[in-house]
């Protein structure tokens, strides 16, 4: 790093630091000294690489730099997998296939070779304007396995590139090395990046599993583990999102497919995923899958972040459209092992074939591309599934991650890249990468949990098709298990059974817990006729102050399952299940509030709207629900493109709690009363000062429309105004904002392209449209201009007397290019394998004094001291590249030129007759 670069560029390059008053800079010093250097820090430091210095690694383990598809015009690698003589092959994500040998571990500066592989391509070799056709390639996923390189492709086909999303098998038939026969095995209906994904061998080594995401239709299927009767199954007042994404998706979103090698045969595993992007099997086979979160619905009651499920047979993780999407307390569906947090998931992969220490073979690695992390997930029976605890394994900024696989040599191979970013490979062993990689132990499990597995697994067995003989009897009375996973287990077993086998036995239950799961099951495939006599015998059966909270979540699952499934009950009917639940609510807590806010609202409980309405007044959100491993505060600064959106909604996050019952409000369409509307309006106009995710005003807004279409109609414009129809934008998605947006066309915009411009002379520049174009390039939102603008930044004022037009154009562009220690962000690395980021405002004996949120400085974070093994100053700045990209040349030239004037109006260069070149300004001017 180069210390003795100009200010200019730590003014520009808004590193965290200048977000916040005071330095530290002498006491973090200090610290380091005083911290225990890891051997990932000792080897940066001494590495030549600022590819390998920027990364953290645990200590014991070396990571290499061994290829640039980039620089060498090959793309952006996102798929890779090994062949049976040890090579591996990739895959661009909009191009071909190419096939590396690797040196060896330990040779030194050796590097991979590298060749593109010679697939066939249909008709003409090249297109009409003389590009090269792709054989093969455009895909997400690889395997080589049956001595085939199976391909999922995830493309619309074109001239470059005739085949379309799907599944193929690649074989070499006459022995020469290449790949000339190509079959499709599947084509797939959909593409892009929720489309088909990756492709994954099984334990055994005798089948395939295929993974896609939710903007892929489920293909006719075998088999069906997870029964073919899903539905949205949601009370909740449906709003798709605002901006229009996934509207058109409905259940059961992503999906998973065991396949035979010859793709003959497919049977659905698992669905209800938003985008897991890929899937894994532990040491006992036990398969897991990281699926995505919806940053845009970051804030909202509904939101779920990133997380690694358990996919067990049969399973349904409930992802839906828009607002829908279930709870993971819903029994119907399962909960995740590990919630992860905000991220963009990109591949998954067990350890166990690694040369790591014991601890890193029996772990998973999950790949986040927005923050470039690389989690360490380490799975813990618990009943017949598994919690998790986590830790940063790798980390850098920036790291794209796409994709990852252990090698035969047993080293950890991952590719970074993706959406045509600077792709690279790297490889990472530990020591001398002498450990053993052979077969591991199966875990020893505790009895109990043993136990738990066997039932879990034997249930499986009646999730087959053709059916199983014997399904009800054997799982009925697992119906009533402790273990979640089991009850869940038992249920689908019943549910592949004719229902006429077993419909009587559900109404004649006397056993509470047994009769809800029942229930569920009747309600997703049983008649329209049974729903009276279905909800009398919950209502008269089950005594629901007997029950736990999580039996009380199910009784009201079931609840809603049957009405949503069956609809309406007689009236008669409706009021005994009306009088049952109203008595109930309010609840102690905050989930089951939401469950019965929902049901009773949906039912017209006569006092339902009133009582929501108290609870939305006051509500508080639960710290510990959905509890994330990363918290959003330490992403803030690892990735610029993202960090400064959940700065803001940070500072001002929306209630979440009290959003839903906004919602749920929304939807109610009986018990208002005029003060009742006065105060729920007064509180959406009031929302709409939070910042949530990019669609949260959206949201908002649509929760609005709904209540005020069952407002008097003599009153619908006192309660438009009321509601802050005024603040917002025409399209009712973000609040009213005059700023102007740029003309364009705009660029990628280079120093090479730029600075000629610049440089030639800002001569009668246009100061509304630079003023203009320091708010549409966002400049305005932390930075002041002669009293105009926000504080978060420096003040820009003086600027153009001490900086030159290049300097400007550099920051501008490469903001990270140089971030000094002054100013820099610290990376505390912690004893249990995560980090936290952030700017050191102050310490004392025991705890360093950390603020991660520009837009609210005065939140500190305390990092005790002795959790810290050590800390490292951060080389990249909050600041986003590409700024200007939308400008086009006069608009940038206007921009330059207020930066250069400090915003005054009376500047030469916005003069007629000024035509003195811009780059005189003197640049070491202080």
């Amino acid at each position: 790093m180069n210390r003795n670069k100009s200010p200019l560029i730590v003014v520009l390059s808004l590193s965290v630091s200048l977000f916040f008053a005071n330095s530290c800079r002498n006491a973090r010093e200090a610290n380091i000294n005083n911290a225990q250097e890891t051997a990932a820090d000792a080897q940066a430091a001494q590495s030549l690489d600022p590819k390998v210095a920027k990364l953290k690694l645990p200590a014991g383990f070396r990571a290499e730099h061994l290829y640039s598809p980039s620089e060498n015009k090959q793309g952006s690698w996102v798929a890779m997998t090994f062949d049976d003589k040890g090579r591996m092959i990739t895959s661009d994500q909009y191009g071909s296939l190419y096939r590396l040998q690797m040196p060896a571990v330990g040779a030194g500066a050796g590097k991979p070779t590298v060749e593109k592989l010679n697939i066939p391509v249909e008709g003409t070799p090249t297109t009409a304007d003389g590009k090269p056709k792709v054989g093969m390639g455009y895909a997400q996923g690889l395997l080589y396995a049956f001595n085939s390189l199976y391909v999922m492709v995830n493309h619309r086909g074109n001239e470059e590139f005739s085949k379309t999303s799907g599944l193929y098998r690649l074989e070499d038939t006459n022995a020469d090395d290449q790949f000339d026969k190509v079959t499709l095995i599947k084509q797939l209906k959909g593409e892009g990046e929720h489309g088909p994904h990756s492709i994954l061998l099984s334990p055994d080594q005798k089948s395939l599993y295929v993974i896609a995401g939710n903007h892929t239709d489920v293909p006719e299927m075998n088999a069906y583990r997870l029964p073919k009767v899903w539905k949205e199954d949601n009370l909740f007042p449906l709003i798709k999102d605002p901006r229009g994404h996934a509207n058109d998706r409905m259940a059961p979103g992503g999906w998973i497919a065991k396949i035979d090698p010859a793709g003959t045969n497919w049977e659905l595993i698992s669905a209800g995923y938003r985008n897991a992007f890929d899937m894994a099997f532990n040491e006992d086979g036990e398969l897991f899958a990281y699926d995505a979160d919806m940053e845009w619905d970051f804030g909202m009651p509904w939101y779920r972040p990133t997380r690694i499920n358990h996919v067990t047979s049969g399973s349904e993780l409930g992802w839906r459209t828009g607002n829908s999407k279930w709870s993971p307390n819903f029994p119907d569906n399962l909960p995740p092992a590990i919630n992860i947090g905000q991220g963009s998931p990109t591949n998954l992969i067990h350890g166990k074939n690694a040369r790591f220490p014991e601890k890193y073979r029996r772990a998973l690695y999950a790949f986040d591309w927005s923050f470039g992390i690389i989690y360490a997930v380490h799975l813990k029976p618990e009943g017949s599934t598994y919690t998790a605890d986590a830790e940063e394994f790798i980390s850098g900024s920036p790291l794209p991650l796409t994709d990852g696989v252990i090698g035969p040599d047993g080293a950890l191979y991952f590719l970074t890249g993706g959406r045509r970013l600077e792709s690279d490979l790297y490889r990472v062993t530990y020591g001398n990468n002498n450990l053993s990689n052979g077969k591991l132990a199966s875990v020893k499990f505790p009895k109990d949990v043993k136990k738990a597995q066997k039932i879990r697994k034997e249930l499986e067995a009646y999730h087959s098709t053709p059916t199983k003989a014997g399904g009800v009897d054997f799982a009925w009375p697992y119906l009533n298990h402790e273990d979640r996973f089991v009850r869940y287990a038992a249920r689908i077993a019943v549910e592949h059974q004719p229902v006429g086998e077993w419909q009587n036995r559900v109404l004649q239950e006397k056993d509470p817990v047994t009769l809800i799961q029942a229930s569920i099951a009747l309600a997703r495939h049983g008649d329209q006729g049974v729903r009276d006599q279905l909800l009398t015998s919950l209502v008269n059966t089950v005594k629901y102050d007997q029950l736990s909270e999580s039996q009380q979540i199910d009784l009201i699952r079931a609840f809603e399952l049957v009405v949503a499934r069956m609809g309406q009950p007689d009236a008669a009917v409706k009021n005994q299940v009306i009088a049952y639940l109203d008595s109930k609510f309010p609840a102690p807590t905050n989930n089951l509030n939401r469950d019965l806010s929902k049901v009773l609202v949906y039912l017209g409980a006569p006092t339902a709207v009133q009582k929501t309405l108290a609870l939305m007044a006051t509500a508080k959100d639960d710290a510990s629900y959905q509890k994330t491993f990363s918290a959003s505060s330490d992403l803030i600064l690892r990735n610029p493109q993202y960090g400064l959106d959940i700065a803001n909604m940070l500072a001002k996050a929306p209630p979440a709690q009290q959003m839903y019952y906004a919602t749920v409000l929304g939807g109610a369409k009986t018990g208002w009363t005029p003060e009742l509307y006065e105060k729920y309006f007064a509180w959406i106009k009031n929302a709409f000062n939070y910042k949530g995710g990019l669609s949260y005003v959206g949201f908002i807004n649509k929760s609005r429309q709904m209540a005020l279409a069952s407002v008097p109609q003599d009153k619908l414009e006192y309660y438009k105004t009321m509601s802050g129809e005024g603040m917002l934008s025409s399209n009712g998605n973000d609040l009213a904002n005059n700023a102007p947006a740029p003309k364009g066309p705009g660029r990628q915009w280079t120093m090479e392209a730029a600075l000629p411009l610049v440089e030639s002379g800002l001569a009668n520049r246009n100061f509304e449209q630079g003023k203009a174009m320091f708010a549409a390039t966002r400049c305005i939102s932390c930075h002041n201009m002669r009293g105009e603008g926000s504080n978060v930044g420096p003040d820009l004022t003086q600027l153009g007397t001490r900086f030159s037009a290049k300097d400007m154009l550099e920051s501008i562009i490469h903001p990270s290019k140089v971030v000094s220690d002054q100013y820099a962000a610290t990376i505390f690395t912690l004893k249990d394998g995560s980090s936290v980021v952030g700017r050191l405002i102050n310490e004392d004996n025991d705890k360093f004094m950390v603020s991660q949120n520009p837009f609210a400085p005065e939140q500190l974070r305390e990092v005790s001291k002795k959790d810290v093994v050590n800390t490292k100053i951060s080389n990249v700045s909050i600041m986003m590249p590409g700024m200007i990209n939308r400008l086009n040349e006069e608009e940038l030239k206007d921009l330059m030129a207020y930066l250069m004037a400090g915003g005054n109006k009376e500047h030469k260069v916005f003069l007629a007759q000024n035509s003195t070149p811009a780059n005189t300004t003197n640049a070491t001017k202080k």
